[in-house]
């Protein structure tokens, strides 16, 4: 059965930077079928809940992946490493349990599929892409939002899973 990386966060967890969670209930039923590996990439990469918001410099996770951008906080902190050791210890899972498919929550400096904040803390949203989502993507991991279960569906029909 094919397993699928989901954010821990969409299955109700509070880790969250503010220590909410964004549970979705559609997710359920993959859950009981024992499908579902859970992580939150920021916990994972040492960061505490809650925590402050971070951004991506500009929006550009490629930059950060090639060691050319940054992750920071309102207050100027750097927190690159901790995404980018929550990113390869996320790769690492989907490696070690044959994951080709991730649902990862939008919005987030990790897990954004299609949207992320600019970089400037004024809330202005812009195509791109989580340092964990695009990490994944690089290695072949089909990256889906908790927006695009419909699509998970077909692709998990792909893999015959």
């Amino acid at each position: 059965m094919q397993k699928i990386l989901v954010s821990a966060c969409l299955l109700g967890e509070k880790v969250r930077y503010d220590g909410g969670h964004s549970r979705v209930d559609a997710l359920k039923r993959w859950h009981e079928q024992g499908r579902i590996i859970s992580l939150c990439p920021e916990v994972a990469g040492g960061l505490p809940i809650p925590r402050p918001a971070a951004e991506i410099e500009n929006g550009d996770s490629d930059r950060v992946l090639r060691g050319r951008g940054f992750i920071r906080r309102r207050d100027g902190q750097d927190v690159t490493d901790a995404f980018m050791d929550g990113a390869e210890c996320t790769l690492a899972l989907c490696f070690e349990y044959h994951i080709h498919i991730a649902i990862l929550k939008e919005g987030s400096p990790s897990c954004a599929v299609n949207l992320v904040n600019s970089g400037d803390f004024t809330g202005t949203k812009m195509d791109g892409m989580g340092i964990t989502a695009r990490l994944l993507s690089q290695h072949g991991v089909a990256v889906f939002s908790e927006h695009q279960l419909d699509q998970v569906k077909t692709k998990l029909a792909e893999l015959k899973g």
